[in-house]
């Protein structure tokens, strides 16, 4: 009983049931005045009407636009308003217009490119994934970084622990998950310590991310204690858009010498002291060098469109003459993507790569939500020759997105694509491998809301020490992995299917 009464206590519920209590008076208020006043009426509907007609032709995937096609025809009277009001993907451009440096800030990032390529001017892939890197955020590639590969949330974890002890100057921190834990609490400690001792530490968390682990105003409480927080984009009672664009990304930068990234967010099921879905498998990098002060920027621009007053970036950049030039081969190109602009950089990223792959391409995502255009590009690098490989949990977190990825299984390994499921439980690391040259990893999922809707970010590298590592890892996920058959899945009972089929349908909103 006492479980209820929290549950509807909570400030989840509160938000949920404002929602729909607006949600709902809305259309009765909608369907109220259509029939009272026909002409009301009349115009809704072909409102709806050129609605649906301006979502076919918009550029965007195939999967959402059938979504909202459906949803209007279903709701002629009121589904072009909902449309108006949800439809829309995008935010108000504040991010990108705060934050955007003038072109003359950029113009060392962009020497440096053009010095960088000329030393590998017949590296195809190099060339194709720096291009995409530039076109799409005025991401610069580097070379002569250390570049250190986890396996597990454990190993990261520790890697966390000893940078931010050793931390100077400042710590940045962004996390889409905290939760108050033996993990955030140990944490947590060393960030209070370090602020007492006159570092600048800053924290970012998404709001939803944290909602239901962390007490209203933490922030607040944090910032009391030295650690200047930001809450990212409060979750309030009220039918807005932007409430879906959530901030998934993970870094931590200290002193503008080490970047972290990857899958691995701040709670105990990461690092496997506590179970939740089974084992918790994730993976993340460590960046020393040049690279990281795309990391810093990143953080920093996220930062300034939450302040008032902007930070510059100088001051947490390490000057030229100051950087280490690590004695380590390869190229990394660090990225992040925003819903705030039409460059879908997590999503280009893996379509690039796959297409560049020769002999293999391999991934990793916790969701499997893909609409045509991946999908075609899957089947093509198949037919290509390509040995694709995509691994997914055989433990879920979450029941319904779930159904979705299993959903697509046949269709996938009917054009070739093998599909494997992680045995031991839950795999949540977003890692992409490509003929032992390449590799991506962070934060960006197979699935329609890392594509389109949240703040992601990763790292793409190129010959680097750790690709080894990477495939090690691979070989050994699949060691511990079930390969998925077209019997298993023509097996699964006609309702169950028939069940799969409509929630795909609904992917685009999971």
């Amino acid at each position: 009983m006492h479980k209820y009464i929290r549950i509807i206590k909570s400030k989840p519920f509160f938000i949920a049931m404002a929602f729909l209590i607006q949600i709902l008076a809305f259309i009765l208020l909608l369907t109220w005045f259509s029939r009272r006043f026909f002409g009301l009426y009349f115009i809704l509907v072909l409102l709806s009407f050129f609605i649906s007609v301006q979502v076919i032709n918009r550029e965007s995937d195939s999967s959402s636009k059938l979504l909202w096609v459906l949803v209007i025809m279903f709701m002629p009277v009121f589904g072009g308003v909902l449309y108006l009001l949800f439809g829309a993907r995008k935010i108000p451009r504040e991010l990108m217009i705060k934050d955007r440096q003038a072109a003359s800030d950029y113009q060392r990032y962009a020497k440096q490119s053009i010095k960088v390529m000329k030393q590998e001017s017949d590296d195809f892939v190099l060339d194709k994934m720096v291009s995409l890197a530039w076109s799409n955020g005025y991401f610069p590639v580097y070379d002569h970084c250390s570049v250190q590969y986890f396996p597990s949330g454990e190993k990261q974890y520790q890697a966390f622990l000893k940078e931010l002890s050793e931390a100077k100057s400042f710590i940045f921190m962004e996390f889409f998950i905290i939760n108050q834990s033996v993990m955030w609490d140990t944490i947590l400690q060393i960030l209070i310590d370090k602020a007492s001792e006159g570092v600048d530490v800053r924290l970012i968390y998404d709001d939803f991310g944290t909602i239901t682990y962390l007490p209203d105003k933490y922030d607040q409480w944090l910032t009391s204690r030295g650690v200047k927080t930001h809450r990212f984009n409060p979750m309030k009672a009220q039918i807005a858009m932007q409430m879906n664009n959530r901030d998934h990304r993970k870094i931590l930068v200290v002193d503008g010498k080490v970047a972290f990234t990857g899958g691995c967010n701040i709670s105990d099921e990461y690092i496997n002291t506590r179970e939740r879905f089974g084992h918790w498998k994730d993976m993340g990098v460590c960046i020393k060098g040049a690279a990281v002060e795309t990391f810093t920027i990143s953080f920093l621009q996220m930062w300034n469109y939450q302040e008032e007053e902007n930070t510059p970036y100088a001051p947490f950049i390490v000057k030229k003459e100051n950087q280490i030039r690590y004695d380590e081969p390869g190229y990394v190109i660090p990225f992040s993507d925003s819903p705030t602009d039409e460059n879908y950089t997590g999503k280009y990223m893996h379509l690039n790569l796959l297409n560049a792959s020769t002999n293999y391409f391999w991934i990793t995502t916790p969701y499997l939500i893909l609409d045509d255009e991946m999908v075609s590009s899957l089947q093509l690098a198949v037919n290509n020759g390509v040995d694709v490989r995509i691994v997914v949990p055989a433990i879920p977190d979450k029941k319904a997105v779930y159904q979705v990825t299993k959903a697509n299984y046949d269709a996938l390994i009917k054009k070739g694509v093998r599909i494997y499921e992680y045995s031991p439980g839950f795999i949540h690391g977003k890692v992409a491998l490509s003929d032992d040259r390449s590799a991506l990893v962070g934060t960006v999922n197979m699935d329609f809301r890392s594509y389109y809707l949240h703040y992601e970010c990763g790292v793409f590298m190129r010959d680097t020490s750790c690709l080894q590592e990477i495939h090690d890892d691979f070989e050994d996920i699949f060691s511990r992995s079930h390969e998925v058959t077209l019997e298993e899945c023509e097996q699964v009972n006609f309702f169950l299917r028939q069940f799969r089929k409509i929630l795909k349908v609904f992917g685009p909103m999971l």
